[in-house]
């Protein structure tokens, strides 16, 4: 259904006369009711009210849009209304809304008018867009700018006729920053070149976008999904599925797409087995099982990591002990920092690892027992890796407990998820936890601690010489991942300058070719000149992901630059006897790191200049542009 279909001439105001959120949903429900697209004003405004109880829908950038299923609509429609100086309509962003959208649709319809939500929240992100409404002068030229939209939409999700074979894609990483997009730009980018009718959902850090629908894929020819987390699958069941690491959506889109149009993919069943005997031709060994349900839960975890290890760094601006109230630095203002950040969200964080876990092995009924054992392994000292196993142990504990059960009556089949699995989980789970894993994986954590603690110079220059090196081998995969989650262990132990180290290192990378991009401007194509500006926020990010195209293009000779650039980094975060509290933040955390700032940005620079500088000169002048680099 077409939003010209459902807004016409009659239900449009170019000027809004209210001045409030309630006075223009008034003024709005007038303008459909004298249309005859209501039967009852007073029923769908409380309709209407009722939903903005839910959650408001001024979504941000401007925009409001209201809206409601009810039996007082007579006839689906949308009104549109415009206000110059705009209303508080208590938005996400807190910006008053000049552009509004109030959806009408009768009880017991189909979803259609949830759709035109969604395609209309997609347009409205477009600048461009937003400005052709704002600056209409007629009914008409609203609805022709609707009208373009979507043809120019309905063009670029369905380049090839419907005759054409359609590749449906699906991009998620941990942290669902930076490869789920890129992943997803390579992706389209590739099939657009390719002349291939693609689709991609990105499972992002701020949620599914662009989700498939079930019409999507029951119309695919295959599937790719590129993700180092857990994503919905059953819905691919019966369905050809590439299933591989999400860096492979940005370093090899073109092989995959062809692959899928080949469908040299395994039948994706249910019940996790493929039916294609070639199926390992397709798997990414440690990555789709171990790799991927521990992704799982460090993408979960993360957010009570950074947000507590944050808090607990800007606590020790006050002192070291100034949390303690035995103290003479004492604080209220530190306590309580200490105790929100340390005390409740890094208490969290062992047992959402392992709860997250387990749910990426055993779905939902393996997210109780792994809280339970993170929890175990939290309170009884053994710490992180305790957490680990405690989520891969409760995880596939339940599994087998689903194949125990499996063939009990039919009539106990609801019982199953809020009974039996999480009384047999927790139970066995906590038994083996409590008995066999904490009091080993507690002598192992404090020797292992007591190791570091003894380490002399030479050694934790090493170390750090290690680490960095790491986060600049894969930027973003399983060996980077290794290093950070090494890090994160390490913070919860108490020590902070591994992380200090590992975070230099993860911040060279984009940083250092950034900068080499600048300094060997012939070195470059304009395409990666222009990328590397976007680097130089990236690497003060500490998003390590910035240095991947470089590194996609010409890994022979970017990939050693950045690695040593980063271990350089690394050993000298040692030297220079820096701690870092805080698990993420880059530039924005130097300030609070233990020991002095300053040496540890010398650090970070004087790497990411040994990465400039190895780059641009083992790089070849680019014979493109020469003129323009030139001039």
């Amino acid at each position: 259904m077409k939003i010209t279909d459902l807004l016409t001439k009659d239900t449009i105001l170019l000027n809004l006369q209210s001045q409030s959120k309630e006075d223009v949903i008034d003024e709005l429900i007038e303008k459909l009711y004298s249309a005859g697209k209501l039967n009852d004003k007073k029923a769908y405004k409380e309709a209407i009210l009722a939903r903005e109880t839910q959650s408001t829908t001024g979504i941000g950038e401007g925009i409001a849009i209201p809206h409601a299923k009810t039996n007082a609509v007579s006839e689906p429609a949308i009104a549109f209304g415009r206000s110059t100086d705009g209303i508080d309509y208590e938005s996400l962003d807190g910006q008053n809304a000049h552009l509004f959208f109030m959806i009408a649709a009768y009880e017991g319809a189909n979803n259609d008018h949830l759709a035109t939500l969604s395609r209309l929240s997609s347009f409205l992100i477009d600048p461009n867009f937003r400005k052709s409404l704002e600056s209409a002068a007629t009914e008409k030229e609203i609805l022709d700018a609707i009208d373009a939209k979507e043809k120019e939409m309905e063009k670029e999700e369905n380049p090839t006729s419907s005759s054409k074979q359609k590749i449906l894609a699906v991009t998620a990483c941990p942290t669902g920053i930076a490869h789920t997009y890129m992943a997803a730009d390579a992706l389209k980018a590739k099939a657009k070149e390719m002349d291939v009718n693609l689709k991609v959902e990105t499972n992002g850090s701020s949620g599914i976008k662009n989700a498939l629908s079930k019409d999507d894929i029951e119309e695919a020819h295959a599937i790719i999904v590129a993700a180092d987390k857990q994503v919905e699958m059953e819905r691919f069941n019966g369905k050809h599925v590439i299933q591989v690491p999400v860096a492979q959506g940005i370093r090899k889109p073109q092989q995959l797409i062809q692959q899928a149009l080949d469908q040299d993919a395994p039948v994706y069943k249910s019940n996790g087995e493929a039916s294609n005997v070639d199926e390992k031709k397709n798997a990414s060994p440690g990555r789709s099982g171990f790799y991927k349900h521990l992704m799982s839960g460090v993408s979960n975890m993360l957010p009570f990591v950074v947000g507590g290890g944050i808090l607990i760094a800007i606590s020790f601006i006050f002192g070291i002990n100034a949390a303690d109230p035995k103290d003479p630095s004492y604080h209220p203002i530190a306590e309580a920092l200490s105790t929100i950040g340390g005390g409740n969200a890094f208490a969290l964080m062992i047992p959402v690892l392992a709860g997250f876990i387990a749910m990426s092995i055993a779905d939902r009924p393996g997210f109780a027992p792994g809280m339970v054992g993170g929890f175990m392994a939290a309170t009884g000292g053994a710490g992180f890796l305790g957490g680990l196993i405690a989520g891969f142990l409760a995880g596939y504990l339940v599994l087998g407990l689903k194949k125990l059960f499996s063939s009990l009556p039919q009539s106990l089949e609801g019982i199953k998820p809020v009974l039996l699995y999480p009384l047999f989980g927790i139970l066995l789970t906590g038994l083996i936890m409590m008995f066999i894993v904490i009091e080993p994986v507690k002598a192992l954590n404090d020797a292992l601690t007591l190791w570091l603690k003894g380490m002399g110079t030479g050694n934790l220059v090493f170390l750090g010489l290690i680490l960095g090196g790491m986060m600049a081998v894969d930027m973003g995969g399983p060996i980077n991942k290794a290093a950070f989650t090494f890090g994160i262990a390490m913070i919860d132990a108490g020590n902070f300058a591994p992380h200090a180290a590992i975070m230099a290192g993860g911040m060279v990378p984009p940083l250092g070719l950034a900068l080499s991009t600048t300094l060997f401007k012939k070195k470059y194509t304009k395409a990666e000149r222009e990328a590397g500006k976007t680097n130089y926020i990236m690497g003060a990010s500490f998003i390590t992901e910035g240095a991947i195209p470089f590194a996609a293009a010409d890994p022979g000779r970017v990939i050693p630059a950045a690695v040593i650039g980063s271990a350089v980094a690394g050993a000298l975060s040692m030297v220079f006897g820096i701690g870092l509290p805080a698990p993420h933040g880059g530039a924005f955390v130097i300030p609070i790191v233990n020991g002095n700032p300053l040496l540890y940005v010398l650090a970070i620079l004087i790497g990411s200049f040994v990465t400039a500088f190895i780059a641009g000169m083992l790089k070849k002048e680019v014979q493109e542009n020469k003129k323009e680099l030139a001039a």
